[in-house]
């Protein structure tokens, strides 16, 4: 109940007397007014209950209400098939024999990893549930607020928690535990598409830190003025591509240029490529013939070998027209066979997407980057809105947005593509 239907009626009926009185609620001072008509005085005040503890019922109710989902969620996220499949993970790595064969044995560790990662994970969701419930129903007990922080703390935490698995459950493809490739491509329009180039790597970036995830720089190519031109990272954890999946396409900024000095408006293109890091045990026909290699010299950090020296390496795949680059390590060799993993993920995620039979069907059709091949709008002025055109995901904080905040795109991405409800273009 409010606090002012305590008093009687609602806050618009509060009678202003000549005298008022403010009382605690939620940390925050409220100006309350004596009513005449019910009597009240600033000595009942006192007696009236304490508003605090109806947000522990509040909370109690919310958490019964949870429940129920929180066993939905058991059966999509941690169904008996995984318990049974890590159990017999356990078996196999017991076995003698089991580090004969590195290549398989450290297939079984990594999957031993994610399973037990899901189930740590779930088992963790339902302590969080019955922490939550006992502070509810201790501090209904004794008549103590002192946990009310915690409690709005722990119970925000675990709806995030839940919708987080929620999430991962509509992650069913091949590849969706993998990690991710991201390729950044300015479009046209020079120094004005390179930054917005170098905003959207920054805003990748900053997702992939603030969900614990690590990216490693495999090639970046500095703009002319300002910005880049391209760059290339590896985006490293537990579903990393299936969450990012739903980014990869053109994406165009509308704003004041700041390399304007007339102010006027501008409209940017830069492209994404999302590609999932493919295992090396899937087998895929790469004939040499088909490969240009190119060395050039490194401009990225690494000190004068990595600058001096001809160690980075581009590989063409002539047929489709597919380019890699990796710069990162000093070896020639190494960077080479970076590159060889990311043409090889490449061309096996478009032959799968595409439902080709074979490598040699990728005719190489590179994607327009520019006005109607956009999958998302970010406008900066004349106001600021950022809108996913496949989901209709809106969000008018622009700058979370840039700053990585792009939880309720991708969500909203995975469940259209779970449900088939695309917003109509």
């Amino acid at each position: 109940m409010p606090w002012w239907e305590q008093v009687g009626g609602d806050v618009d009926d509060l009678i202003f007397a000549d005298e008022e009185y403010e009382i605690s609620a939620r940390g925050q001072k409220i100006s309350l007014y004596r009513r005449a008509s019910f009597g009240y005085t600033i000595y009942d005040i006192p007696k009236l209950e304490n508003t605090v503890m109806i947000e522990f019922e509040e909370y109690k109710s919310k958490l019964n209400d949870l429940k129920p989902k929180l066993e939905e969620l058991r059966a999509a996220f941690v169904p008996q098939s995984l318990l049974d499949e890590l159990e017999r993970l356990h078996a196999m790595a017991e076995a003698p024999g089991f580090w004969d064969d590195p290549a398989r044995s450290q297939k079984a560790v990594m999957r031993t990893k994610t399973l037990e990662r899901k189930r740590d994970k779930f088992q963790s969701m339902c302590s969080e549930w019955d922490d939550l419930m006992t502070i509810c129903e201790m501090a209904l007990e004794e008549n103590d607020d002192s946990m009310l922080e915690e409690l709005t703390a722990g119970y925000a935490k675990l709806e995030a928690d839940m919708e987080e698995a929620r999430l991962e459950t509509l992650l069913t493809g091949e590849y969706d535990a993998n990690n991710a490739l991201l390729s950044f491509h300015a479009g046209a329009g020079g120094t004005e598409a390179q930054d917005w180039c170098a905003m959207l790597y920054r805003m990748y970036t900053r997702w992939a830190e603030a969900h614990g995830f690590t990216y490693k720089i495999l090639d970046y190519l500095d703009g002319d003025e300002a910005g880049l031109k391209s760059a290339d990272i590896m985006i490293e954890g537990d579903n990393a591509y299936g969450f990012l999946k739903g980014e990869a396409g053109v994406h165009r900024l509308v704003r004041v240029s700041p390399f304007d000095a007339a102010g006027r408006r501008h409209t940017s293109f830069s492209a994404v490529e999302v590609i999932p890091e493919i295992p090396d045990d899937v087998e895929v026909e790469i004939r040499p013939e088909d490969i240009e290699m190119q060395v050039y010299r490194s401009s990225g950090a690494g000190g004068q070998h990595i600058n001096k020296t001809s160690s980075a390496v581009r590989l063409i795949h002539k047929p489709t027209g597919i380019v890699v680059s990796c710069q990162t390590q000093r070896d020639q060799f190494q960077n080479k066979e970076t590159c060889m993993r990311m043409l090889r993920s490449k061309l096996i995620e478009i032959k799968e997407r595409e439902h080709l039979e074979k490598i040699s069907d990728i005719k190489g059709v590179q994607q327009k980057i520019e006005w109607g091949s956009q999958i998302r709008s970010y406008v900066f002025m004349p106001y600021t809105l950022v809108k996913d055109t496949r989901t209709g995901f809106e969000s008018t904080n622009v700058n979370a947005v840039m700053d990585g905040d792009l939880d309720g795109f991708i969500n909203a991405y995975l469940t259209c593509a779970a449900t088939g409800t695309w917003a109509t273009k």
